[in-house]
């Protein structure tokens, strides 16, 4: 019988990072660290695996309840495996409340899974960067958060004609429901769930759905009337002083004198899934025709360390996921061709040779960090590991034959070019790097 072989893809929903996949998660991460840092941001890190309580009580149902990957450890303690960051971050804050110094601008780069269908621009595991603040109550924090935003995007050299910010606030999002609306207390969350899907269902499932929760269709119109309105208007029809509108007034104000007034626009439909956001809450959505989504978003907690906690202590922050984001450059050619880095100089082999003069000349190489890798057999004809050099993608080859070796020379071969020279061994150093700066492909 044949033995059936194991499967080679990886797991549904997952990706395996081969090299050149490296290189390009590993340039997308140095760049977004690069902009975090520079506003004083520290890294942290959780563990892969958390107690299942914590996404129960603040996650919300979808994620609780349908997206979690959940099982029975050997000691019967229920876990899961991380859906997101924010609950982990406020369990490392509350743990050490009384040690810290606030406000934390805390930041980190972590992978996460959902059970949920893959799709385009959502797979079951994804690697974030998530960029927090705690302890800082003022509206300079969403100021902050969304300056980080604006410089994260220009760093990949994207115009503000290619992203917006859509901000809104939670606040004022409940109180446009209570007071224009007349809608009950306890169906303020389900409706906010079912909004956040609005740009995702179909029209006629989202109307039914209201529906389900008790809004009428009279209700229903005024809520899409609501949605297309702006900012002075919908105030406009409150009878009360909400202090979400207060809230974004002031945001608002602050991000127009210090030059982002054309990064950001309101919107109304703008709630975030999760449970746990309580004020600013804001979404960067890509402006292209054929790619009008949701890139990342985020926005104020103020509630979630109490959870662990009787202290409340603010949060306010965003997660930056990388598939979309590479779907967003992607289709913005901004991704450099540059970023895809091959190794630089392979050295040939010749059995006449001894090894340790190879050893001796990678070594030289390397520390002027020059990357270089040196060929493995001295059995190979010179044309066969040439070709190897080619396909590997390296720009030179060093050829140091017994002929160069009795006369101290070396040969240099510039693979795309096909320009060779032969120098003398105390020369061949100044002449690689000759070769590798001229810009030849």
């Amino acid at each position: 019988m044949k033995k059936e072989s194991l499967p080679v893809r990886s797991y549904k929903g997952t990706r395996d990072f081969y090299p050149r996949d490296m290189c390009y998660r590993n340039w997308y991460f140095s760049k977004v660290r690069e902009i975090v840092e520079s506003f004083g941001y520290e890294e942290y890190h959780t563990p892969l695996l958390e107690s299942y309580d914590m996404y129960a009580a603040k996650s919300g149902d979808e994620v609780a309840n349908e997206q979690l990957y959940l099982f029975e450890d050997k000691g019967g303690r229920k876990v899961a495996i991380r859906p997101e960051m924010t609950p982990s971050v406020a369990r490392l804050v509350a743990a050490r409340l009384d040690e810290l110094n606030f406000p934390l601008r805390w930041y980190s780069i972590a992978n996460f899974m959902r059970y949920e269908k893959p799709q385009k621009g959502r797979l079951r595991e994804h690697w974030q960067v998530n960029v927090d603040i705690f302890g800082a109550d003022e509206i300079d924090a969403e100021l902050e958060i969304i300056s980080i935003i604006k410089d994260i995007m220009e760093a990949f050299r994207a115009d503000p004609e290619m992203f917006k910010i859509k901000i809104n606030n939670r606040k004022f999002f409940n109180d446009v429901l209570v007071d224009i609306l007349d809608v009950k207390t306890e169906d303020i969350k389900k409706i906010s769930r079912v909004v956040d899907k609005k740009a995702k269902m179909d029209p006629e499932k989202y109307n039914d759905w209201l529906k389900e929760i008790g809004l009428s269709k009279e209700k229903i119109d005024l809520l899409d009337k609501i949605f297309s309105s702006n900012f002075a208007d919908i105030v406009q029809m409150m009878h009360i002083d909400s202090k979400g509108a207060r809230e974004l007034y002031e945001l608002f104000r602050l991000l127009n004198e210090t030059g982002l007034e054309d990064y950001y626009e309101f919107d109304f439909s703008i709630v975030r899934g999760f449970d746990y956001y309580t004020g600013t809450v804001f979404e960067v959505y890509d402006t292209s025709p054929g790619n009008r989504r949701s890139l990342f978003g985020g926005g104020r907690y103020d509630n979630l360390v109490s959870l662990y906690k009787e202290k409340n202590i603010t949060g306010i922050g965003f997660g930056l996921g990388d598939v979309t984001f590479q779907h967003f450059l992607e289709g913005h050619d901004l991704i450099p061709k540059t970023i895809y880095a091959s190794p630089a100089v392979l050295i040939t082999r010749f059995l006449e040779v001894p090894v340790n003069e190879y050893i001796h000349c990678a070594k030289q190489l390397r520390s002027e960090n020059i990357r270089t890798a040196v060929y493995f057999s001295g059995n190979d004809k010179l044309g066969q590991q040439l070709k190897f050099a080619e396909k590997k993608g390296f720009s030179i080859a060093l050829i140091l034959g017994i002929d160069e070796l009795k006369e101290n020379k070396i040969t240099i071969k510039h693979l795309d070019s096909k320009t060779q020279v032969t120098v003398d061994r105390n020369e061949y150093i100044d002449k690689v790097k000759e070769f590798l700066n001229s810009g030849l492909k």
